[in-house]
């Protein structure tokens, strides 16, 4: 079998990349960043606070975590009703009591249906990203670009009524078009945490930021899909902490500079009661290391985009 001549002759067919929504980047060639204290690692917690609707839309596809037996799916909607009731308290309070400030992706039906939750976030410090409307507003590149311009105008303008401006946006499973970029950018925002594809953030050549929420090791990979327990989850972070700060600390002078390590955690996978204790110690092991300096997203962003000049 022999491959068809028009293969070879694709137009976008390059070193690097075949789309231009971003340049190609090896992070051994960037300028280095140091993170204040002269750690060599942010540790960026992010919450995802979600409210998934009884009946699921399935438009454009049904969002992960979502209902999955038949309606009114009650074992499901309030399991994940736990997280916003009682997991996330739990989170709030670990990183209150250690002086930690973090993101929450937040949908903004959780705001608007709970607001003693927002506030609790907000006059704790910590910061809001927008994570779409509610479980069903997801994106992909089968929408139209006027649905998909709906979904995330919507979200801003909802926020707006709250009187909250969020300069992150977090997609429903981390899905976006090829249009989304430039949405974001129209609608105000100024970064999104969507593109997993490194250990730092990165630019998009219309200036929006990539900060990498890296899946691999969110807790609903290790605790739900691979069924790893809270003690191994722990281990696992705090073996990728190491990693990442000698890392850091061997490249010096080389140009590779600091790392990033994201934390995405969910109120009703990790704040169930025989996990939380695990995750507390994670945090005073990652503490005791003196290797990390733990950040909101938007302050990470601002470090990182200093050293850049």
């Amino acid at each position: 079998m022999t491959l068809n001549p028009d293969y070879l002759d694709y137009p976008r067919r390059r070193e690097g990349y075949d789309h231009d929504l971003y340049d190609w980047s090896e992070i051994r060639n960037r300028a280095p960043v140091r993170w204040p204290g002269g750690r060599p690692l942010a540790v960026w917690p992010c919450i995802a606070a979600e409210f998934f609707p009884l009946t699921p839309s399935d438009t454009p596809f049904r969002a992960p975590g979502h209902m999955q037996t038949a309606f009114p799916d009650y074992r499901h909607y309030t399991a994940r009703d736990y997280g916003n009731r009682v997991g996330i308290w739990r989170l709030l309070d670990a990183f209150e009591v250690r002086g930690i400030r973090c993101s929450v992706a937040m949908n903004v039906a959780v705001a608007e249906r709970y607001p003693a939750l927002l506030e609790a976030v907000l006059s704790g410090g910590h910061e809001v990203l927008a994570h779409s409307t509610d479980m069903n507003g997801t994106i992909d590149g089968s929408l139209s670009a006027d649905a998909e311009n709906a979904i995330i105008g919507e979200t801003r303008a909802r926020w707006a009524a709250l009187g909250v401006a969020p300069k992150g946006w977090h997609s429903i499973a981390r899905s976006q078009s090829f249009r989304t970029p430039d949405l974001l950018r129209a609608h105000g925002f100024d970064w999104t945490c969507d593109w997993v594809n490194d250990d730092l953030p990165w630019r998009f050549r219309n200036g929006l930021v990539n900060l990498p929420l890296n899946h691999e090791l969110s807790d609903r990979q290790i605790l739900n899909v691979t069924q790893a327990s809270a003690d191994s989850y722990a281990t696992q972070i705090g073996d990728a902490a190491d990693w990442l700060a000698g890392e850091a600390d061997a490249s010096e002078g080389t140009g590779w500079g600091g790392r990033l390590l994201a934390l995405e955690l969910t109120p009703y996978i990790i704040g169930l009661p025989y996990r939380i204790g695990a995750f507390e110690a994670l945090l005073d092991r990652l503490i005791a290391s003196g290797q990390c300096w733990f950040a909101p997203g938007g302050a990470i962003i601002a470090e990182w985009s200093a050293a850049q000049g």
